[in-house]
């Protein structure tokens, strides 16, 4: 190793979020302690982990641990890096041995996942090479594989590094408070900042995390209450909330949600009409487009590809192409389509020149899509449909009235009760899912997942054709949250009860086993742990973010529709033990031990809510998207052919899809009641449609 040692250079943080672990660090949220006593270390040989080009592993000096220790190549951003496993969030204890045979210090940046919690830590002089010794800190850990890196800050490298002891402790239970009821000020035409009370904690707040409805755009530091959010749309509301979260990942309860309006554009000059459209090689499913570019005084941003006012497809870039292939088309279907250029300001063009085409012929044994009418309306947020085993009608629930309705094959509607200690949590919570036993004619039982004072259940109750009764509670300790709850119920072919969790704004949850948040769960009908579960608890899969749909196909396997936060939805195959990636993942990735999606979808175009399977193919309803999608099964494989959207805008948001009995037919419920619909009380529906 070079004995030089040059002054350290001076560095900036570029990320948000290493500026605010450095911000810990000065708080003392991050520091050097002894040794925790309560845990055993885990020891993580450095010549097991990766390192810098350049790097090697000696054995040329004694005292070492393992096979030999790493002597990094000499730059700035050498490195060492440990894959450490933790079985829970929480604080760790970090013990690194080193060894440092010059007279100088050999400082080095530490990151947990990428995040730095200590910057030019020293390394200082040991008393020759062959002396070690053992630099210890503590660090926020998430639940599941963390990376652990040592980055060199000066041009001479690192210290030889022999291994690092790890120990998670976890030990910290309690969440933080509420924030403060947030507010904006500065606002402008693309940005705004946002303030807040500050939270309290028993150990201290790391970290505040700002969501626009259901998707995080935004962190700061625990010391700070407020973010300067860019990038925003002009004249368009914001509905704004904070939640803040401690080192061991514990996150409080939402804060009052902030609703703020950007200003309007000082640009008021649309982009020129785009050049003209052509169509060519249409299929039964896409269609490729071309058309000449606009012009704009400020740019343009985005073209989007339009029939009437529904957006099939949004063309970005700098500048953005003037050509794209259209897919997710129904086959043998007439669309006219435009196309219209954006700019920055949200000012758009006059439409294009209209191409009209037919897709071609279907070419499927599952049948698709023939008509749609009207079956009930005058509902306000109706969330889940389960019918009854006989067929004769349905049970339906609204999620924030708590009511739950019997709805019969014309459409007839009747209250037959509410479920009990049910709350709303201003978002996506309240009365969720419903189940009726396969045994409901001997036992007479349905189930219901529900919002309760302390967090999510799953409750059973009794119905005797006509009311409700005996509430009991079958299963707790499922956190809740403003928005990711989940709250599908199915019953598989193996008579056992499935649940869809979120991981109530707590991405963390989602790869801990021993949460019961970010799962599907497999239960008894008495809200035991089924029999044969891959870890002997509630959990049958695990990695979700906020998995919705729960459909059965022919062959018993167990499909999922599963919303993203800002890049893909995704539709999996459920499979026992598998881990579904969240946070790690966000649709495909290559990251080992990651099942991936079957099918993937951006979030502007789905939000996936409820799915159904009819004659082999799945149906997926589509909230922010506004559409239906058809996704065929490849007969009885794992994958799935060319998906196809149907209503793309006809109806608003669709939140729950439901196979009739005895039909090739499909029962399709909206919300646009909600918070992100805004529609009055009473307007969303229940429609029919006929699969031929």
């Amino acid at each position: 190793m070079s004995l030089a040692q040059p002054p350290r250079p001076a560095r900036s943080l570029a990320r948000k979020t290493a500026a605010s672990a450095v911000l810990l660090l000065c708080a003392g949220l991050v520091q050097a302690v002894p040794q925790s006593a309560s845990a055993a270390p885990t020891r993580y040989e450095a010549e097991k982990g990766t390192y810098s080009a350049g790097s090697t592993v000696d054995t040329n000096h004694t005292g070492y641990s393992g096979t030999g220790f790493v002597n990094s190549n000499n730059a700035v951003g050498a490195y060492v890096e440990f894959a450490v496993d933790a079985a829970a969030a929480g604080n760790a204890t970090v013990g690194i041995r080193y060894s440092n045979g010059t007279t100088a210090n050999r400082p080095a940046d530490v990151l947990v996942n990428g995040t730095a919690v200590a910057t030019a830590r020293a390394f200082n002089a040991t008393a020759d090479w062959d002396t070690w010794a053992t630099s210890t800190l503590t660090a926020p850990v998430k639940a599941g594989s963390n990376k652990i890196r040592l980055s060199a800050t000066t041009a001479v490298g690192l210290a030889n590094i022999d291994y690092v002891d790890f120990a998670a402790s976890g030990g910290d239970g309690q969440a933080p408070t509420a924030p403060g009821a947030p507010s904006c000020s500065a606002i402008t035409e693309d940005s705004l900042t946002l303030s807040w009370g500050a939270s309290s904690d028993n150990v201290g707040v790391a970290m505040y995390d700002v969501y626009e409805h259901g998707n995080k755009i935004g962190e700061v530091a625990g010391n700070l209450t407020s973010d300067t959010l860019t990038g925003l749309s002009p004249n368009t509301p914001y509905n704004l909330t904070v939640f803040a979260r401690d080192a061991a990942g514990n996150v409080s309860p939402a804060s009052a949600a902030a609703d703020c309006t950007t200003r309007p554009s000082t640009d008021t000059t649309p982009p020129t009409k785009p050049g003209t459209l052509t169509s060519s090689n249409v299929t039964a499913s896409s269609a490729d487009l071309k058309w000449g570019a606009s012009t704009d005084d400020k740019g343009v941003t985005a073209y989007e590809v339009r029939s009437g006012t529904s957006v099939y497809k949004s063309v970005t870039g700098k500048p953005p192409a003037t050509s794209t292939t259209v897919t997710g088309l129904a086959c043998d279907s007439p669309y006219t389509l435009t196309v219209v250029a954006k700019d920055a300001g949200g000012n758009a063009s006059p439409d294009s020149n209209a191409v009209t085409f037919t897709t071609g012929a279907c070419q499927s044994d599952g049948g698709v899509p023939s008509s749609i009418s009207t079956l009930s309306s005058g509902w306000t947020i109706p969330w889940g449909t389960f019918w009854m085993p006989d067929g004769s009608s349905a049970l339906v629930t609204e999620r924030d009235s708590f009511k739950v309705f019997k709805v019969t094959p014309s459409g007839t509607k009747t209250q037959i009760g509410t479920v009990p200690e049910s709350v709303t949590t201003s978002g996506e919570g309240g009365l969720m899912g419903v189940a009726v036993d396969p045994k409901w004619a001997s036992n007479h039982y349905v189930y219901f997942m529900h919002s309760a004072s302390e967090g999510n259940r799953v409750a059973r109750m009794t119905y005797n054709g006509s009311t409700l009764s005996d509430y009991t509670v079958l299963l707790k300790g499922i956190k809740k949250s403003k928005y990711h709850n989940g709250g599908r119920l199915a019953f598989g072919p193996d008579g056992y009860l499935y649940a869809s969790t979120g991981e109530a704004q707590t991405p963390d949850l989602a790869q801990d086993k021993g949460s019961l948040n970010g799962k599907i769960l497999r239960m008894t009908t008495d809200g035991k742990p089924a029999p044969g579960n891959p870890f002997g608890t509630y959990v049958y899969s695990y990695g979700h973010r906020n998995p919705q749909g729960l459909a059965f196909d022919r062959g018993g396997r167990l499909w999922e529709a599963e919303f993203g936060n800002s890049s893909k939805d995704e539709l999996n195959l459920i499979k026992p033990g598998n881990n579904y990636g969240w946070p790690i993942c966000e649709g495909s990735c290559s990251t080992a031990g990651m099942t991936n999606p079957k099918a993937s979808w951006p979030t502007g175009q789905a939000s996936p809510s409820g799915i159904a399977i009819v004659r082999n193919v799945v149906y997926m309803a589509a909230l922010k998207g506004e559409r239906l999608w058809r996704v065929p099964i490849n007969g009885d494989t794992e994958n799935v052919g060319t998906p196809t959207a149907y209503y793309v805008g006809s109806y608003g948001r669709l939140r729950t899809v439901t196979k009739v009995p005895g039909e090739d037919a499909l029962w399709l419920s909206t919300t646009n009641c909600d918070n992100n619909g805004d529609a009055p009380d009473g307007s969303d529906k229940v429609f029919k449609v006929l699969i031929k």
